[in-house]
């Protein structure tokens, strides 16, 4: 494993373990076996590698998302949103140091031009991945630069991440999964009634 490699590794532990304002690039040395000029020619600031260890594990997540929600070959575009939005309340337990450390990064990147750069670009992987996996439910051959799949990408994720900061800040008045399904399934029911 060569420095870059090592430096993702110990940025992902120390956010798990101390959140993102709270880690110095000794730290990360210290952490990795490397040294500070690594941190500067691999990433070129303590805050770029945070960030790139937050995508990774950002990333990761939704590919695990992905791995559950794609599993039912037979399930409906909705289906699959829905089993989306509740696999992603389920595992937020789990995700809380790596989410704190994203909403930080968010904060930090309104003040640093190239920070929000590099979230941007997050943003913009993350949309074409789930335009890619959108445009596999609708199975009817369109491609996912569609702009209808892009904004359907756009908004699974506003989803995801409005219920994820919700979660955060008001764990306890979060709707459950089944919460969230049986009042997607009312709005839904009342906005396409069956014909009688």
């Amino acid at each position: 494993m060569g420095h870059r490699e090592q430096l993702l590794a110990a940025a992902r532990r120390l956010l798990e373990r101390r959140g993102y304002a709270h880690i110095t690039a000794r730290d990360l040395v210290a952490e990795s076996g490397t040294n500070l000029a690594s941190i500067g020619y691999h990433f070129g600031s303590k805050a770029a590698l945070l960030n790139a260890a937050i995508e990774a594990a950002l990333e990761d997540w939704a590919e695990q998302l992905a791995a559950l929600v794609m599993a039912d070959r037979d399930a409906t575009p909705i289906e699959r949103g829905m089993v989306t939005w509740v696999t992603a309340l389920q595992s937020l337990p789990g995700r809380r140091p790596i989410l704190q450390s994203y909403i930080d990064a968010l904060a930090q990147a309104q003040r640093v031009p190239e920070l929000q750069r590099q979230l941007a670009r997050h943003y913009r992987h993350a949309r074409r991945r789930v335009a890619e996996l959108v445009a596999e439910s609708l199975a009817d051959g369109t491609p996912p630069d569609d702009p209808r799949c892009q904004a359907i990408a756009a908004f699974v994720i506003a989803v995801c991440d409005g219920l994820a900061v919700q979660w955060l800040l008001d764990p306890d008045h979060v709707p459950t999964g089944e919460q969230l399904m049986a009042g997607l399934a009312t709005v839904w029911a009342a906005s396409f009634p069956v014909a009688q």
